[in-house]
């Protein structure tokens, strides 16, 4: 965690938030990243989402993805305050390919990622679970259900995805604060494990 410099300026804002992190919301396109920071966020969340035109159909595979008429073009942001002295700065990525110079520039910095996964749609995660671990981020894994997708036991997620047994699998529903919280927090708990 980066901590600010000490300044003059903390006489006066003893309350003010000391550590920021940089974490990074990420997976296929279409998976629920820009709904899960815009869930998250206290702040109104930046999006640069943009509407889908026919030059892109025959690029993004729109199977799966009931009424998606928009897709995220840059990045979306958000902020989240754990404590008086945490901050979460959550960045989320784009989904498609075309964008991977986007994901290096933003992992820059970050102390780890979310994983957002489709059970229905388990082979989209692969590339994405291969960047993380190629740009060495720590990761958890976090299952978006979506209306009606069947929730799937862990043990066969992981087998599924390849993941060590170290890595936090949970669920969420991206729409529910709640679940979206508990996920976030699975991953700074490994965050903090790794830092032990």
């Amino acid at each position: 965690m980066v901590s600010r410099p000490a300044s003059d300026e903390d006489v006066y804002l003893d309350d003010a938030v000391q550590i920021a992190a940089k974490i990074l919301v990420v997976g296929h396109f279409a998976v629920g990243k820009t709904t899960f920071i815009g869930t998250m966020s206290e702040i109104p969340p930046l999006r640069t989402e943009e509407r889908m035109t026919q030059a892109g159909a025959h690029v993004d595979d729109l199977m799966g993805t009931r009424g998606k008429t928009t897709t995220t073009v840059a990045m979306d942001f958000g902020r989240l305050t754990l404590s008086e002295r945490l901050v979460l700065y959550l960045f989320g990525t784009p989904g498609q390919e075309r964008f991977v110079q986007v994901w290096e520039d933003m992992t820059r910095g970050a102390l780890g990622a979310l994983i957002l996964v489709d059970p229905e749609r388990l082979k989209e995660s692969f590339p994405v679970i291969d960047l993380v671990e190629q740009y060495g981020l720590p990761y958890a894994i976090s299952v978006n259900h979506f209306d009606g997708t069947p929730v799937r036991p862990d043990a066969e997620l992981r087998e599924a995805l390849d993941l060590l047994p170290e890595t936090p699998v949970v669920t969420c529903d991206a729409r529910d604060e709640k679940s979206s919280a508990n996920a976030l927090m699975a991953l700074v708990r490994y965050l903090q494990e790794r830092t032990r």
